[in-house]
């Protein structure tokens, strides 16, 4: 079941979106072909560290993201992939790696590839690796207010 924060923020905004069951998957491209949505629509959650401090990317589910791109367009010295155990406790109520792209409801800032804005909708994990919600992208960007850059590339 999606999680209760994230629901009862969208119920709150009064945002339209609609939930997608679809068989247990665990990567972004297995969840797209299961969903049978295009991997360019379902958003991936990374958690990076920016020099120490956990951020979320978020990139289509067919791109990877460029660390040392990301870091230059941050002037940041270092972005790394966070490992679970170090962002897992600002999740309690997702299954590790299902993590919605909401960072302003764990704490986190959030940045998006710019590719996610190219299509009127996105969709990403609730919160379960059974479910994904799907909602428009602006609806998205008002609630985040994500920081957009381009820093995935093709997988």
């Amino acid at each position: 079941m999606a999680t209760t924060k994230l629901k009862n923020y969208l119920n709150r905004n009064e945002v339209e979106y609609r939930l997608i069951p679809h068989p247990r998957a665990f990567t972004a491209q297995e969840i797209a072909a299961n969903s049978h949505i295009t991997g360019h629509e379902i958003a991936k959650t990374v958690i990076v560290k920016i020099d120490g401090a956990l951020a979320m990317a978020v990139l289509p589910a067919s791109e990877v993201i460029d660390l040392e791109q990301f870091a230059a367009l941050l002037g940041a010295t270092l972005v790394e992939l966070a490992y679970e155990s170090e962002f897992e406790r600002f999740f309690n109520d997702c299954e590790v790696g299902a993590m919605p792209p909401f960072g302003n409801l764990f704490g986190m800032k959030v940045f998006v590839d710019s590719e996610l804005a190219l299509d009127e909708q996105i969709a990403f994990s609730a919160g379960n690796h059974a479910e994904l919600i799907q909602l428009n992208y602006t609806d998205f960007e008002e609630l985040v207010q994500p920081i957009m850059l381009e820093f995935g590339v093709c997988a």
